[in-house]
């Protein structure tokens, strides 16, 4: 078998050997990349799953200058406010015997949630709220700023707003905006099939939460009448307007925080139980009543707690 003659340069199987050369090289560099892409894995768009959970920024990341100074000092007002705002704060308590961890631990109303949900509409005062309009209603009710030296909550504008702001923010620094987040304000429980009840509350109360709050609810004060453990109720404790007085409030707070640091342990009946006993004990007036108490129930107090009930013979709230 003959070899084919080459041929001469110029003719027309010169530059069909040329157009072939070039096809099967560029055959060879597809078929290269595309074994090499079959065997590379294949990596999925990176998501952020709906439902994890949110981790605010560790205290050592605060920056230094203004910014870190006014972040350090919403943090002390919140860990220490009567310290550090107490000309507004009428009874024992701090921002964070509510807002656990200063303000940090979910399912304790953490600020990192609260911060990226406002302005949001509150049927509480049925309008929209700001921010400073919630921190108000804060030193207004559970801080019982009328019984402060000033008499009523920090003046708008005033730079404990802007402080706490300042620390709420940096808290959420990450956090999606205008989204729900996992751990946001207090568990809901379910009611259960026997309902609640103060009677059977006392009983666990006085096992489970006398050794810290005392026997007559009233914590344990220093002697510069800072409180090393809140009082729950009385004179020194929120007043009849704090969001702590609804029972559900109270309930999912307790289940998940209580007894500090063995939190979930309480079942939900001895939750809502203790919930109920807690939150019909007297405290500081409601700050809204202007009229009777009756009156007062009807307008700010409709979902049954036991604000306007009688109690041991006694109307609570009088």
């Amino acid at each position: 078998m003959t070899e084919p003659t080459p041929p001469t340069p110029g003719d027309d199987g010169d530059a069909q050997r040329i157009i072939f050369a070039i096809t099967a090289a560029l055959l060879v560099l597809v078929v290269t990349y595309k074994v090499g892409q079959s065997d590379a894995p294949v990596q999925a768009p990176v998501e952020v799953a709906a439902d994890a959970a949110f981790s605010p920024p560790a205290e050592s990341t605060i920056p230094a200058g203004p910014d870190g100074d006014a972040i350090r000092r919403g943090r002390l007002i919140f860990t220490a406010s009567a310290a550090h705002a107490g000309q507004y704060v009428g009874n024992g308590l701090t921002c964070s015997n509510c807002h656990l961890d200063a303000g940090r631990k979910a399912d304790a109303s953490p600020m990192w949630a609260a911060w990226v949900s406002y302005p949001a509409y509150r049927a509480k005062n049925g309008r929209v709220n700001t921010m400073e309009d919630r921190i108000r209603d804060c030193f207004l009710y559970s801080m019982n700023a009328p019984a402060s030296k000033a008499g009523a909550p920090p003046p708008y504008g005033d730079d404990i707003y802007r402080d706490l702001q300042s620390y709420f923010a940096w808290l959420a620094t990450g956090a999606p905006s205008g989204k729900p987040l996992p751990g946001r304000g207090f568990i809901k429980l379910a009611t259960t099939p026997i309902g609640h009840d103060p009677v059977r509350g006392a009983i666990v109360f006085a096992g489970q939460c006398a050794s810290c709050h005392g026997a007559n609810g009233q914590g344990q004060a220093n002697p510069d009448g800072s409180y090393t453990i809140p009082p729950l109720w009385g004179a020194r404790s929120y007043n009849w307007g704090a969001g702590m007085t609804g029972l559900a409030s109270a309930a999912g707070f307790i289940k998940a925080n209580m007894p500090y640091g063995e939190g979930n342990t309480l079942t939900d009946q001895q939750a809502w139980d203790v919930a109920a006993y807690v939150d019909s004990r007297e405290r500081p007036r409601d700050p809204r009543q202007t009229g009777t108490v009756e009156s007062a129930r009807k307008q700010f107090h409709p979902k049954g707690d036991y604000y306007g009930q009688e109690i041991d013979g006694k109307m609570l709230g009088s």
